[in-house]
Formats: structure tokens, sequence, C-alpha cells
């Protein structure tokens, strides 16, 4: 399965995350699976979105949507996110 990555800095987490709950029907009907939502320890306003994917294709069209700028935006993303387009290699026992 594909998987996209997305480091962004936010202005304020407990802003950030009610729209990214909102958001969640939108990235179910472009294709997300679900993923894994982390902060930094160092930063908490630095924000790490894992999210499995059905198809590339469907990943890269998302990333790239008005709709998620829009989102961001509203959110209060500070800066273009770093995005990163995966697959998994192997599944390590430890």
């Amino acid at each position: 399965m594909p998987y996209l990555l997305v480091r962004h800095k936010v202005a304020d987490f407990s802003n950030w995350k009610p729209i990214f709950d909102e958001h969640e029907p939108t990235r179910a009907n472009a294709g997300s699976q679900g993923g894994l939502l982390f902060r930094s320890v160092d930063d908490p306003n630095e924000v790490f979105v894992l999210l499995e994917w059905d198809a590339q294709s469907r990943a890269r069209e998302f990333a790239q949507s008005e709709d998620l700028r829009q989102a961001m935006d509203r959110a209060g993303v500070l800066g273009p996110p770093d995005v990163y387009f995966m697959d998994i290699v192997e599944r390590l026992p430890a």
C-alpha cells in the first residue's frame, strides 16, 4: 500500500487539530485508508501525518488539491509542508 507522509509546522496545535479532524471525510473520499498522527516532543506545533492510501495516484492528487490547501490555510499551517510519497519495503520485527 502507498503512504503519504506530511510534516508541517502549525501556529497552534489546539486550533489545527479540530480542522484536521473535520477534514477526515474528504481524506476518506480521496482514498485515505487512515493512518497515524504524530507531534514532535520538542515542538508541540510540529506535526507529522502518516496516511495509507488506496493508490499512489490518488494520494498525489489529494496532496495537490485546492481543498487541502484551503484547509491548511484555515488550520494555521505555517509555510509549505514537507510531503513524501512512500511504499513499504519491509516490516521489521523489532
